[in-house]
């Protein structure tokens, strides 16, 4: 019965996109067929050979070494705060981390990265190979299809930063892409720390996070596409772009004074967002309380999202309270909506809807991560700043979307 309602619940999320879709006349049917069979193949893969994970594994090492090299600029500077030991015991899971700190930095060395990458006309070349497989597969470009698969180990920010020079010439669905891949996804950054939230009531709550983000990248291909169809030309990395420097000092210069705009300016957004957020719940606030709780955005939000929760394959019992964890999730991010998943009893929820809701909040579809990512693009690419307005809260929709076509995708497989 479960099965069944996942695959009707599966075709009803694809078909809202095309519902939703901005022109149902561009859309090319094959692109959404390939990527959602590569999608339902990554999902087999992954959840009955466990050990193809080490793959990712390997790749995210790479990342590892770059988040490391961060840490050392950021303990020299800050210390403690920037990641160095802590000179005290931490009495609480995550109390040490800082996110402007730890994480945020990344995004200055990321953009020194790219802009090095480019000096040297590597850049180009990466995004060239990406485009002789992705082309001939799924039809999209090589700078799509860099910035997409970047996603599954960097943020919303540093992957666009890695195609930065081709951004501007992006065309529209394949910018909505971009986005779409930002919000449907979460940074390697985060997967320890998140997976350690959940651990007691997910066994093996990493294995499945590494396995979220890679199922998820061909679901951010259809749904984009069936959202925002756009058959002109793909980016390729063919073109000719300027290399950016005079040489690799200035590549490092211009690489970290851009990067430090994007950092400050994201920070800044981040602030803001969240004490919007408050305001709007505290407004709330002064509304009687219904069913012994205050009216919040969250518990809003957990209303509407229990219909999509039961799309996913979750029984109608269990659709509140997940559907609670997912309004949590779009107004609070999906670290806290983690934390509270955790503090879920084991008994409240099946096995099954557990690991479907682990797929499911594995995503920075939330109002924080749509203030930082429209900051970053808009300050990569200031003169598509109306595009990429326009297009945000639609790629918080389908961020959401691809996020829940694998963890339904996911509850079919596993109930077998």
């Amino acid at each position: 019965m479960l099965i069944a309602q996942s695959i009707i619940g599966l075709s009803l999320l694809i078909g809202l996109c095309w519902v939703f879709s901005e022109n149902r006349q561009n859309i090319h049917l094959p692109i959404v067929l390939k990527s959602l069979g590569l999608q339902i193949i990554f999902a087999l893969v992954l959840l009955t050979l466990p050990a193809s994970q080490q793959l990712f594994v390997v790749l995210n090492d790479g990342i590892t070494v770059l988040q490391a090299a961060t840490r050392e600029g950021t303990t020299f500077i800050f210390g403690y705060l920037g990641g160095g030991e802590l000179p005290f015991e931490e009495t609480a899971p995550g109390g040490g981390f800082i996110l402007a700190f730890q994480a945020m930095p990344l995004v200055i060395v990321i953009s020194v990265f790219s802009a090095i990458l480019m000096y040297f006309k590597i850049l180009p070349l990466i995004m060239r190979g990406f485009s002789i497989i992705l082309e001939k597969t799924l039809e999209i470009g090589g700078a799509l299809g860099l910035a997409i698969s970047a996603n599954a180990f960097l943020g919303m920010v540093e992957s666009p930063l890695l195609i930065k020079p081709y951004l501007a010439r992006l065309n529209r669905g394949e910018l909505f892409a971009v986005m779409c891949a930002g919000m449907a996804t979460i940074a390697g950054t985060m997967l320890a720390l998140e997976a350690a939230m959940i651990q007691a009531v997910v066994p093996d709550a990493i294995g499945h996070l590494i396995s979220c983000s890679l199922i998820t990248l061909p679901a951010v291909v259809y749904v984009s596409h069936l959202l925002v169809p756009d058959r002109s030309a793909v980016t390729t990395g063919d073109q000719d772009i300027d290399r950016g420097a005079d040489n690799v000092m200035d590549a490092i210069t211009i690489g970290t004074s851009n990067g430090l705009q994007l950092f400050l300016n994201i920070i800044a957004m981040i602030i803001v967002i969240v004490a919007l957020v408050y305001l709007t719940n505290a407004t709330l606030g002064v509304l009687p309380d219904i069913a012994g709780g205050a009216i919040t955005l969250e518990r809003i939000l957990g209303l509407v999202m229990a219909p999509l929760t039961m799309m996913m394959g979750i029984p109608w019992a269990e659709a509140f309270v997940t559907g609670q964890l997912m309004g949590t999730k779009v107004v609070l991010t999906e670290f806290i909506a983690y934390v509270r998943f955790g503090q879920i009893p084991v008994e409240e929820l099946s096995e099954r809807t557990r690991v479907i809701m682990t797929y499911a909040l594995c995503g920075f579809a939330n109002f924080v991560s749509l203030g930082i990512m429209i900051t970053g693009l808009v300050t990569m690419v200031p003169e598509r700043r109306a595009e990429i307005l326009e297009l945000g809260g639609k790629s918080i929709i389908a961020g959401t979307i691809a996020t829940c076509t694998t963890a339904t995708i996911v509850g079919i497989i596993i109930s077998f």
